[in-house]
């Protein structure tokens, strides 16, 4: 019997699964995983060291569509610093914000590579 295919929405998930243990690895540090509101949506937010990091996470299989860094347009930028300043607000209210950047991590898992092949472009925006 051949498995099902995995949905869109299944493999960003897995995406950012894998994106989360790499970074763990790293030293990072998860503090939530898909925050959302009204606003939009962020996969990971994460401390590495004093920094505090809102990581979009794009999953690819391939660059037959353009780099998983292009789709995240000046639109998508916007919406993701908005719903920072969401989780800001909610979660340091007048506190003291440590410093904070935006990240971005495409995975590609192509059938050529054996293991998952990451990009991580710190201050993506």
């Amino acid at each position: 019997m051949i498995p099902p295919r995995k949905t869109n929405k299944q493999k960003g998930e897995d995406g950012e699964l894998f994106a989360c243990r790499y970074l763990e690895q790293k030293g990072y540090q998860l503090a939530q995983q898909n925050f959302r509101t009204r606003t939009g949506e962020i996969d990971l937010i994460m401390h590495d060291g004093e920094w505090l990091v809102f990581i979009e996470v794009k999953m690819r299989t391939s660059n037959i569509y353009g780099h998983g860094s292009e789709a995240v347009t000046a639109t998508k930028q916007r919406t993701i610093r908005r719903t920072a300043l969401e989780y800001l607000q909610q979660y340091y209210g007048k506190q003291t914000v440590p410093p904070i950047r935006f990240d971005v991590i495409v995975v590609t898992v192509a059938a050529s590579f054996s293991e998952p092949e990451v990009m991580h472009i710190l201050h993506a925006f």
